[in-house]
């Protein structure tokens, strides 16, 4: 095993922070020269898809084959951020026509780097996955032959010959783009200029970032707000938090949930103090006014001028303090499109992992799956919208419950339009058992056993649960498809009596499931079920309420 796929796995296994960190500074160059070619040259917006880059491995590490070329992995995901981030703004079919044109690269050593820069991580990406692998090894992450040999389990000519052809093939790809050059100078201007060193500084303000859940603009709220991550791992979120246990690792593993509760409050702590900042910024705007209102009564009467130019700026003042106020925290850092579009990715790819299955039964293919999780994605971004605006307004639970109720209408609308009414009716089913569905996932690796003992109690205790949910919804009058996933439940985020009311009928049923999941889980594993439940009640509650904060308006 290399030392990369060894940090790997102690990254994936057990979220180790030293390893973290230790990934990030080995490859932060390779990203982030790969970033700054991508966004043409901009410092700013390559630091951005660094931290994007390392956010996303952070969260999808989990489901990365142990076999993975790390190397390959991050610069084909750089690549993939920094087309989503410059979509719209780079014309490359006008770079072409240019290249072709100047026709300025002929057969020499003479290479001009700054030509074949906008194409070339565009055609690596174009090379068969051995050609691909083999020119990131020896030109990205600068190992020398015998290095690439052993990452391919090959011998070091094998590797020297494996580099050798694929060069070849890169320089075929790029001549078709009217760039003519040998693929011996070819290696010379990749060596010299592919990888070179980020600013100091930014490994340990990602690494820090990342893993304290700090990370500013898009990555703050990605990683800790709105993002969900892996089914199996931690399904951590705001309005879209999976799972009864949202943000718990696996019940059994308390050190992993120690340390997620840690960053938790970590996480806590920043959004209230940034919340503080806004609310400090407002606050010097009404001392303002009160001096600029002294400042009119004191000023002499035969002055009008003065006067009224005073006035006119606490008039002012008052616009912009009510304005300010009327905003949320969260509104503020998500006026940014391109923050806002990061944000709808994270949740594209949560939707991914959640409605996965659901994908898979229907055999939907490739482009509808893709469509799917789009539109499910912008169905969160509605949501966090109709969150905000209800906070704002203030508007009764009764009121909130019917806007969501017609907002999950119109989902599955959508859904029938797309997929068709056989479909809808079995989206709307899963809808109804995705706290058994997740719930039973997420605590499978606390079941003991052979494998086809594991797969029976898995499937008793998913029907525990429907158990209860049915048992809970008829004792309560509620409708028949009511979410008790509590951050798939909207309503929770926009009242406290009703975050309380649904997490306690989240607490009925998972006290009525282990109760009588009794009758096939051993005592170690009813004792883990409990400590399964205590946890999804806690942190729902955490973050729910974190991020009312953040989707409140600051003159609350």
């Amino acid at each position: 095993m290399t030392d990369s796929r060894q940090l790997l796995a102690d990254f994936a296994q057990t979220l180790s922070e030293t390893a973290f960190r230790e990934i990030v500074e080995s490859y932060l160059n390779l990203v982030y020269s790969t970033a700054l070619r991508l966004v043409d040259g901009d410092d700013h917006r390559a630091r951005d898809v660094a931290q994007i880059v390392f956010v996303d491995f952070a969260a999808k590490a989990a489901e990365l084959s142990p076999e993975v070329m790390l190397g390959g992995w991050l610069h084909r995901h750089t690549c993939f951020v920094a087309a989503n981030i410059m979509r719209g703004e780079r014309r490359r079919l006008a770079r072409e026509r240019e290249a072709v044109e100047m026709n300025l690269l002929h057969e020499n050593d003479g290479l001009d780097f700054a030509q074949v820069a906008p194409l070339l991580d565009e055609t690596i990406n174009r090379l068969e996955e051995a050609d691909r692998t083999a020119i990131l090894l020896r030109f990205y992450e600068q190992k020398d032959f015998q290095a690439v040999g052993l990452s391919l389990d090959t011998s070091e000519d094998a590797a020297r010959m494996r580099v050798n052809r694929a060069l070849d093939k890169l320089r075929d790809l790029l001549a078709q783009h009217g760039i003519r050059t040998t693929a011996g100078a070819l290696g010379v201007v990749i060596t010299a200029h592919a990888v070179q060193a980020a600013p100091v500084g930014l490994a340990a303000s990602i690494s820090t970032a990342v893993l304290t859940g700090t990370t500013g603009a898009a990555a703050a709220i990605v990683t800790k707000t709105i993002v969900m991550p892996t089914l199996q791992k931690i399904l951590v979120g705001a309005t879209a938090v999976v799972l009864a246990g949202a943000g718990i690792y696996e019940a059994t593993q308390a050190a992993k949930l120690r340390s997620q509760n840690e960053r938790l409050q970590q996480q806590q702590a920043t959004d209230a103090a940034q919340i503080q900042k806004l609310q400090s910024e407002r606050d010097a705007d009404t001392n303002r006014i009160a001096e600029l209102q002294a400042s009119i009564a004191a000023a002499a009467r035969p002055n009008t001028s003065e006067v009224l130019k005073l006035r006119g700026e606490v008039g002012a003042l008052k616009t912009q303090n009510r304005m300010a106020g009327e905003k949320s925290a969260l509104s503020k850092i998500t006026s940014d499109p391109s923050t806002r579009n990061a944000i709808r990715e994270q949740q594209k790819y949560g939707m991914k992992a959640i409605y996965g299955d659901f994908a898979k039964k229907l055999q939907l293919s490739p482009d509808q799956t893709e469509k799917f999780n789009d539109m499910m994605a912008d169905s969160v971004m509605e949501n966090i919208d109709r969150i905000t605006q209800i906070l704002h307004d203030g508007t009764s639970s009764a009121e909130a419950d019917k806007i969501f109720a017609d907002a999950n209408a119109g989902l599955e609308g959508k859904v029938q339009a797309m997929l068709g009414d056989q479909a809808a009716a079995q989206f709307k089913d899963y809808n109804q058992n995705l706290l058994s569905t997740l719930g039973t996932a997420q605590f499978a690796d606390n079941l003991t056993g052979a494998a086809d003992e594991k797969k029976q109690k898995g499937a008793e205790l998913q029907q525990a649960i429907q158990q209860a949910m049915t048992q809970v919804i008829q004792q309560n009058g509620l409708p028949a498809n009511f979410q008790f996933v509590p951050s798939l439940n909207f309503a929770n985020f926009t009242s406290e009596a009703t975050l309380n009311r649904n997490l306690n009928l989240l607490d009925t049923v998972l006290a009525d499931a282990a109760s009588t999941s009794s009758s096939f889980l051993s005592p170690e594993e009813q004792a883990s079920l409990q400590t399964f439940r205590t946890n999804a009640l806690n942190n729902n509650r955490m973050l729910i309420e974190m991020n009312q904060k953040l989707m409140s308006p600051l003159s609350q």
